[in-house]
């Protein structure tokens, strides 16, 4: 009986009985959208707060070599993963030809070609980076500008407190961060019911026939993601020399949230409170760290785009040449940062990289389809990806907690005492 009592066998157990409650019930299981609705906006109003306070938190209780230390590994840990991402994406594509053969007849939404027309143009992307209302991009939880915003106010507070000595608003700031976090602990008591819900919905609407006409292009995103999970586990075992074997049960709560709702954002929390009670990591790189792979740590994403850039050109017959190859790549790491700034999700980027790339887009309209499935793995890799990146972030400045991950110490995602670490703030406080 303790063993269901794990939040994660819970919300799998939650999972499948919904899954088996829409496919019984068909439509009806619309009625219970606005349950699995509610628990999806519970967990999302305290994203934006949260990141806020993490960022600012992280970055404004480092100085010296430690700011820029920390980030310039976790950047570069991020960005050499997205590129393994798009290359293997290309490899794959290449190689199994998921667009091959591939006809859909339905026709695609007008005003997706629209949005995405807008969306064109990578210095408007960069630009779309900074807002020029921080409020405006919290209401919208637009989530690179808030990021932005904060690292940068993160560095002036910063400043501050080495200047005047007063800790007084990093305090504040930090523990507003745990008092969020302590609500996520509460909606998650009421998890189970809003993955039940979700998933009744989804399979009482769509069921499972989409799967069959795009099971290549299903297949392919999900092969990749596997390779790179693997490939995230086997540089993480070399790298910090921790039992792979243990990794299952640290991820499990994180992985069942991720593929249940198909979203990094709503697991953030989860993922946050998980590296430092879980896996040992220290709060410092966790908040840092996770928080800006938020945004850029979307490694199901970059391989996801690149395949759907293979898939579109194998579809429409048109072959690709190198340049349109790296463009392709270019273009899928750019959304990776950018994507969550971009109205409408996954269908405009879908059309963004046909237009830019002069591809087909015809064929869109099968991805838009079968994209909740493909959502699944991709964000089981994104979120999984992140912990992986903050283990080797906080591996390299001893940030690991080797007893809490053998399972001999128990921690809490918690507020540090300022004034007991004030000697490591004053030195080089490594995120």
């Amino acid at each position: 009986m303790k063993t269901l009592r794990h939040p994660a066998l819970q919300i799998g157990i939650a999972a499948i009985l919904g899954i088996l409650f829409g496919l019984v019930v068909g439509e009806w299981a619309a009625n219970l959208k606005f349950i699995g609705d509610l628990f999806i906006r519970l967990i999302q109003m305290s994203i934006v707060p949260l990141v806020m306070a993490s960022v600012i938190v992280a970055t404004g209780s480092m100085t010296g070599a430690g700011t820029g230390r920390i980030a310039l590994r976790t950047f570069a840990w991020m960005l050499g993963f997205s590129v393994v991402a798009a290359v293997l994406a290309w490899l794959l594509g290449a190689a199994f030809r998921p667009g091959a053969g591939m006809v859909y007849t339905d026709s695609v939404d007008p005003g997706l070609g629209e949005s995405a027309g807008e969306a064109l143009g990578w210095q408007e992307t960069l630009l779309n980076f900074v807002s020029t209302n921080i409020f405006d991009a919290m209401a919208s939880a637009a989530m690179v500008p808030i990021i932005v915003f904060s690292l940068l106010f993160g560095i002036a507070l910063r400043a501050h407190v080495a200047r005047t000595g007063d800790t007084a608003v990093l305090t504040f700031i930090d523990q507003i961060q745990q008092i969020v976090l302590m609500m996520i602990r509460l909606v998650m008591h009421i998890a189970p019911i809003g993955v039940f819900c979700l998933l009744a919905n989804i399979a009482g609407d769509v069921g499972f026939s989409v799967v069959t006409s795009a099971l290549k292009y299903l297949g392919t995103t999900l092969l990749g993601v596997l390779i790179l999970f693997a490939l995230f586990v086997v540089v993480v075992t070399a790298r910090t020399r921790l039992a792979p074997w243990k990794l299952p049960g640290k991820l499990a709560e994180q992985t069942a949230i991720a593929v249940t709702t198909t979203s990094s954002a709503v697991t953030f929390p989860t993922v946050l409170k998980n590296a430092v009670e879980k896996v040992g990591v220290s709060q410092k790189i966790a908040n840092f760290t996770l928080s800006v792979g938020l945004t850029m740590g979307s490694y199901g994403a970059v391989l996801n785009y690149m395949i759907v850039v293979m898939f579109l050109a194998q579809a429409g017959d048109v072959p690709l040449t190198f340049g349109q190859i790296a463009l392709g790549m270019a273009l899928a790491i750019l959304l990776n940062m950018g994507t969550i700034t971009v109205p409408g999700g996954f269908p405009v980027v879908a059309m963004f990289l046909a237009t830019s790339l002069d591809l087909p887009f015809e064929a869109v309209g099968l991805l838009i389809a079968v994209d909740w499935f493909t959502g699944v793995v991709r964000t089981f890799l994104n979120v999984n990806g992140d912990t992986f990146v903050a283990m080797l972030v906080a591996n390299a400045d001893d940030e690991i907690d080797r007893d809490v991950y053998n399972g001999t110490k128990i921690v809490q995602a918690e507020a540090a005492d300022l004034g007991e670490h004030g000697a490591a703030l004053a030195a080089d406080r490594a995120d």
